[in-house]
């Protein structure tokens, strides 16, 4: 599901339910390493938490919230944690939720549960349209996901389900011609299988190593669905370090929708400086490069390129779109024991600049 709420509970919460370092509101920077290491010898942590969001399609805002670290027997273990957050936005975006994550068995099983419950406010361009409709989605989302590692390797099987319930005001669209008026008033409720390999050297901010991600998500009448729609997702990230300072980033994504997806939830181009939801289609494709110079021990400088295409069908080509982007911005590595960098981005797509707050790695 390619809607807001999804992104905003499951990245940013998602930022500190799996991660170890915070940015707090009341902390400087030595006092925050000096918490991580006090999370490491106590056996549970409450911390607070506040994130800026940045994403142009909805505009500048904030999240704050409270993460709960919970400790295993074995102090190597990594903690689990319980989550919650609110946030709102300069565009009238707002939303609460919670999650819990945890790594089970020493990282044999890997479980993630989130719930929330917001109002988005986007701008739908009819995949193409130049004049795009600014419309609200109150939404109730609700996933669970649960991964097993396969031996001793670095891959992993796994399933996940999501409800949620997506509610379009009819007023926010002012002819019934532009959308499927089903998409009004839709419940979503659907199972995914998933594989993943991964042997990142740090998943906060990697420097060395690969993910890769295959995924199928298949929303089901029988399940409790008001459509039966699916969305095909792969992606790659490479990490290899060119010299000692210099590190080379690779991603490449592809995203294809089955049956008849709601007009909010077909694949988009996902790029630095271009806003969810701009470029759309039946399939969406994309590859971007990030590289970046370690100056100093704790410094460094980063720029990116990348171009996407979003296709609306193979017979008709000219409702298909190329969009490209590009830009650079400035790491600082926060926590020296758990490699958190942070830093700020400006990004270019074909239309406009826009600029990111960045909490570990970039995608």
């Amino acid at each position: 599901m390619k809607n807001k709420l999804i992104l905003l509970i499951i990245l940013l919460l998602g930022v500190f339910i799996q991660s170890y370092a915070q940015i707090t509101v009341v902390e400087s920077i030595d006092s925050i390493s000096e918490s991580v290491q006090k999370i490491k010898k106590k056996k549970n942590k409450l911390l607070p938490v506040a994130l800026p969001v940045t994403e142009p399609a909805i505009g500048v805002g904030l999240v704050g919230g409270l993460a709960y670290f919970i400790s295993k027997k074995k102090p190597e273990e990594q903690q689990d944690i319980i989550g919650g957050a609110a946030g709102y936005t300069s565009n009238g975006t707002w939303f609460a939720g919670g999650g819990y994550s945890g790594k089970w068995k020493q990282d044999k099983i890997r479980y993630r549960g989130v719930s929330g419950y917001g109002k988005i406010t986007l701008d739908y361009y009819g995949l193409g349209s130049e004049n795009p409709l600014t419309f609200d989605q109150n939404i109730f989302f609700f996933m669970q996901e649960m991964d097993f590692r396969l031996g001793d390797s670095g891959f992993f099987l796994g399933g996940k389900y999501v409800l949620n319930k997506i509610s379009v005001p009819k007023d926010d669209l002012e002819t019934e011609a532009v959308v499927d008026p089903e998409d009004l008033e839709l419940w979503n409720s659907g199972l995914a299988l998933i594989s993943e390999y991964d042997n990142l050297n740090n998943f906060i901010s990697p420097t060395r190593g690969m993910k890769f991600h295959l995924s199928y998500s298949q929303f089901l009448e029988v399940l409790g669905s008001n459509k039966d729609w699916g969305i095909l997702k792969f992606y790659s990230h490479l990490y290899f370090p060119i010299r000692e300072k210099w590190i080379s980033a690779v991603r490449v994504e592809s995203s294809v929708s089955s049956g008849r997806p709601p007009f909010y939830a077909y694949p988009y181009i996902s790029l630095r400086g271009i806003p969810a939801l701009r470029y759309q289609g039946r399939f969406t494709m994309l590859a971007e490069t990030e590289q970046t110079y370690n100056f100093h021990p704790r410094w460094g400088v980063t720029g990116f390129a990348g171009i996407g295409g979003a296709f609306r069908s193979v017979e008709n080509t000219d409702k298909n779109v190329i969009a490209w982007n590009y830009g650079g911005g400035i790491r600082y590595l926060l926590i020296k024991d758990l490699g958190l960098r942070v830093g700020f981005d400006a990004g270019r797509g074909p239309e406009d600049w826009a600029y990111y707050v960045m909490i570990g790695k970039s995608w």
